[in-house]
């Protein structure tokens, strides 16, 4: 099976995931899929002073999918209410592209990291992050390292014109969408 990528509305990934799941249900279809993921990337804000724990989606309007694409399971999935396409997928390449190896484990070892350790991997370098507490609140910056298993972050945010490494913790920080 190769993993494929469905683009979706914005907010429909996982309605198009469980509608996948319960349209296959008990089907001959069902056999040619593997894993349905909606990866999400935990996350902390401070809210009223509470530190509450939230789900972010790691990749907006995407579903990822594990399957044996056959023709009737691609036509299948592209009827699903708010699918738009495969990635991959244009008008004189009519075939999905399958994911590299190389993605799916990175994607797949993230979430085992925070199955096995317990600790959330929030941030990685390169990330845009606003700052919503201490005396650097409202500043946005991009994520530069992370340490301490993402505990630590060292952004970069420009004060007075100048770009400037701050270290902070990771609840110090909220994740900017793209």
């Amino acid at each position: 099976m190769n993993w494929y990528v469905i683009h979706t509305y914005s907010s429909h990934e996982n309605k198009v995931k469980t509608a996948i799941e319960k349209g296959l249900e008990g089907t001959e279809l069902s056999a040619c899929v593997g894993q349905l993921l909606v990866p999400v990337r935990k996350s902390f804000i401070i809210r009223e002073g509470k530190k509450v724990e939230r789900e972010r989606k790691l990749f907006t309007s995407y579903v990822i999918i594990q399957a044996d694409l056959t023709p009737e399971l691609r036509t299948y999935i592209l009827n699903i209410a708010g699918v738009t396409k495969f990635l991959g997928q244009t008008k004189e390449h009519k075939d999905p592209v399958p994911l590299d190896e190389e993605e799916v484990n990175r994607l797949l070892g993230i979430a085992d990291r925070e199955k096995d350790t317990g600790k959330t991997f929030a941030y990685m370098p390169g990330d845009m992050v606003k700052v919503i507490t201490g005396p650097f609140t409202d500043f946005e910056g991009i994520v530069q390292k992370a340490a301490d298993d993402g505990a630590k972050l060292v952004i970069e945010v420009t004060v007075f014109g100048r770009k400037t490494p701050v270290e902070l913790s990771s609840t110090q920080v909220e994740l900017i969408r793209k």
